[in-house]
């Protein structure tokens, strides 16, 4: 395989950006209908010196074994194609990824795909707060429950035919930030990318 031309006359600044494209459309090992950049966990790409490449992932949660297959599958592409003689990829943990973070493409390709995507803005943006209270009550107040409840999230919506009757059959699906979901209409399971 041929090195792209990236020519080392150009600026900084061209070399980083195409050094940081090449890097970001490699797939993602568990969803490989979308590249790294389209599931935002690119966080930056620098070349320090001459053939040392320096990049940062940020996985999709703490743990994550692709994160492993992404830095191996980076520095392939970034060895064969910009002919980088020494990567060094290195994970960063802080921002935290959210789902908040894959771009509009890649929820569409999901989508495309068979895997309903994670609902926009659907992570709370606060900590949650946790009450004890006994475990069996005489009465409830429904007035402060329903004060307390927060607004109910807008509902997963089937890929394959768009309906909002759907079902959760199980919180973990072929990978730990996917749930297995089924809709009621169509009767079709399906894969939801859920937010973090």
């Amino acid at each position: 395989m041929g090195h792209r031309s990236l020519s080392a006359t150009g600026t900084e600044s061209a070399r980083s950006a195409a050094l940081a494209e090449l890097a970001g459309s490699v797939p993602d090992p568990e969803l490989p209908v979308i590249t790294l950049a389209e599931l935002g966990v690119l966080r930056g790409v620098a070349e320090p010196e001459p053939g040392h490449v320096l990049v940062e992932l940020t996985p999709t949660y703490t743990g994550c074994p692709a994160i492993e297959a992404m830095a191996a599958d980076i520095e392939r592409v970034l060895r064969e194609e910009a002919g980088a003689e020494r990567i060094e990829v290195r994970t960063v943990l802080s921002p935290p990824w959210s789902t908040d973070d894959i771009s509009e493409e890649g929820r569409r390709k999901l989508a495309e795909h068979g895997v309903a995507p994670p609902r926009a803005g659907a992570r709370a943006a606060d900590p949650v707060l946790v009450g004890l209270s006994p475990t069996r009550r005489a009465r409830r107040d429904t007035q402060q429950h329903s004060e307390a409840r927060p607004a109910a999230p807008e509902p997963v919506c089937c890929p394959h035919c768009g309906s909002a009757e759907t079902e959760l059959l199980s919180r973990f699906s072929s990978t730990a930030c996917k749930a297995l979901r089924r809709c009621t209409e169509c009767r079709e399971p399906f894969d939801h990318f859920k937010e973090v």
